[in-house]
């Protein structure tokens, strides 16, 4: 697998050999739309193809990212995830299909794409023994801004991700949430137009999660665009306008979170009885006051069934269950969450990783036009 270090030199790399021939930013393309409609988006990938050998990790993936907006890719463990990010990072070719982002060819014109994008990994790429300015400083001088440019960049960025106290404090005495909020700042030096998180949070704490959070939303606000990768349907759910569902290298759903949450049903009712046997008579008050087929989780012990007027329904379910003698060890309303929504389109639930990434000779980045790898 590549490392998010290696990863960060390919994009440096792309962008000083641009720098040094005076690019014009890429080639500019629409992908079958003119205009203002064109310019709705920040990334299209149509038919994107992407063979291991005989494996295909990616199978005719499309994509629509919208400007300005958070855009959450979600799938189960092997699904294709990194390896979209990969590609539409120019961090590996593709092999069939299109891919668009910020107007350039991601394919016909890499070192352009690569102008207008960030990537922060899932591992943080800051090096430890630098301050968090001197790693904002060196980035910038790798990206070509020049000393002075990048000592104010680096000032604008650590007061923009609230690191400014830390700045001259070595980063391997941040916290974890710090770490990825300076790794964020790294990512943001030329301001993109595009920024791909892969797995952003994996590891943090729910604090140092809540931060990154945050700082996500204000590049958002900022006018960047974002594709959001995560094994944390919480996370998609929060910061996600829109959300694609990849499996098997396919999409099978986008829609918003909420769109997407209502495909699997309403608020339901859900009861967890003391003892097994009391089961069919919870059922039988569940059903008589949802008025709705209940569902039952034997090795749970659970009852649950769709319920329109939550609180009431609430209330008469206890008090029919008191009535009648049924112990009932837990009564609750419960909302869709995306959870939900994934283990119905995908048959199970979300795993951390992605065996899509597994290094092989057709993971190695595509080198920069004109350079011999």
């Amino acid at each position: 697998m590549l490392g998010q270090k290696t990863e960060y030199a390919v994009l440096v790399f792309g962008y000083g050999v641009l720098n040094k021939v005076g690019g014009s930013g890429g080639m500019r393309v629409n992908m079958r739309e003119n205009g203002s409609a064109g310019r709705a988006y920040a990334v299209r990938a149509e038919g994107l193809i992407k063979r291991y050998g005989e494996q295909r990790a990616l199978d005719g993936f499309d994509l629509a990212v919208r400007r300005g907006t958070v855009h959450g890719l979600l799938g189960p463990n092997g699904a294709g995830k990194t390896t979209a990010v990969r590609i539409l990072s120019t961090l590996i070719r593709l092999d069939g299909g299109r891919a668009v982002v910020a107007g350039v060819d991601v394919a016909a014109d890499p070192r352009g794409a690569r102008r207008h994008i960030g990537l922060a990994g899932q591992n943080a790429a800051v090096d430890e023994g630098l301050t968090g300015r001197q790693n904002l400083e060196l980035f910038g001088r790798l990206f070509h801004l020049g000393g002075r440019r990048a000592r104010l960049r680096a000032g604008e960025l650590l007061e923009r991700f609230d690191l400014a106290e830390a700045a001259d404090k070595g980063a391997g005495g941040y916290s974890g949430g710090m770490r990825r909020r300076l790794d964020l700042a790294v990512s943001m030096i030329l301001a993109p137009e595009v920024l791909f998180l892969d797995e952003p949070t994996t590891g943090l704490d729910p604090r140092g999660r809540g931060e990154v959070w945050d700082a996500v939303r204000d590049m958002v606000a900022g006018g960047t665009s974002v594709l959001l990768t995560t094994q944390y349907l919480d996370e998609a759910d929060r910061l996600a306008s829109r959300v694609t569902v990849i499996d098997r290298g396919r999409a099978i759903a986008d829609d918003t979170p909420a769109a997407l949450k209502d495909t699997v049903g309403g608020d339901r009712i859900e009861v967890v009885v003391t003892h097994a046997a009391e089961l069919p008579r919870a059922r039988d008050v569940v059903g008589r006051v949802c008025r709705g087929a209940p569902a039952t989780d034997e090795a749970e012990r659970r009852v649950h069934a769709p319920v329109a007027d939550r609180v009431a329904a609430l209330t008469e379910v206890a008090r029919v269950l008191q009535d009648e003698g049924v112990q009932a060890e837990d009564i609750s309303l419960r909302r869709p969450s995306l959870d939900d929504v994934f283990l119905r389109l995908t048959g199970h639930g979300a795993e951390t990783g992605d065996r899509s990434t597994g290094r092989t000779e057709a993971d190695a980045p595509a080198p920069a036009e004109g350079v011999t790898a």
